[in-house]
């Protein structure tokens, strides 16, 4: 099928193959555009499908008992998702939902258990974005302990720019919906909270927000000042 050309340099798991294995991934993925609130895999639920962002936001959440939920990362271009289930049959871990039109590539569980297989590099590639999980799972913990809520979503947001940063002549582009509920939940901060320091941090020139709610840090410094 026709994928897009540089699909391979836009999905983490797939940089540095060789032509002839990403050759043999282009024939095993498929494209699907998924509209916003379309949940990807449901906590508890075989995992028959791994899906590649390669546009777009999703949301990894706990789903609760009383209708609420714990968000435990946002994701975007590049990662991917299901892939946790698909090795250890367990289930998925948790549910993901797209916060926005999201682009994917999917591979059926065995095309991608496969892969890991017969490709090294894949392997590798894997192994190292679930140890920068550990490791910044590890870091927001610390977060958590030290900082207060202005301090929470600078460090939040710089994690971010690091992983899913672009530079603009504006600033660095997070490539990512961010919309305040989710920052505030990421955090672990009340919504008024978290838009009193949104908006101390606009009116501070340190960032801004467009209507769909990507976010643009003119002034990373100002953000480190408040972790360090």
């Amino acid at each position: 099928m026709n994928l897009p050309s540089d699909f391979a340099t836009r999905i983490n798991l797939f940089k540095g193959l060789t032509p002839a294995e990403i050759s043999w991934v282009c024939q095993r993925l498929h494209e699907r555009q998924f509209p916003p609130a379309v949940d990807l895999v449901t906590e508890g639920e075989p995992s028959d499908l791994v899906y590649f962002i390669l546009d777009g936001t999703v949301k990894v959440y706990l789903p609760q008992l009383d209708g609420g939920q714990v968000i435990l990362n946002i994701q975007g271009p590049g990662d991917v998702v299901g892939e946790l289930g698909a090795i250890d049959q367990a289930g998925h871990s948790a549910s993901v939902i797209t916060l926005e039109t999201t682009f994917t590539l999917w591979m059926t569980r065995t095309h991608f258990l496969e892969m890991l297989r017969t490709i090294p590099r894949a392997n590798e590639n894997l192994l190292c974005s679930l140890v920068g999980r550990v490791r910044r799972v590890t870091r927001l913990i610390r977060t958590f302990a030290a900082l207060d809520v202005p301090g929470r979503i600078a460090h939040q947001l710089l994690l971010l720019a690091e992983e899913y940063g672009q530079n603009t002549p504006h600033g660095v582009l997070i490539r990512l919906r961010l919309p305040q509920s989710e920052i505030a939940e990421l955090v672990g901060a009340s919504r008024r909270r978290a838009n009193q320091v949104m908006v101390a941090f606009k009116r501070q020139g340190v960032l801004s927000a467009d209507p769909e709610g990507h976010i643009t840090l003119h002034c990373p410094d100002a953000l480190r000042a408040l972790v360090d």
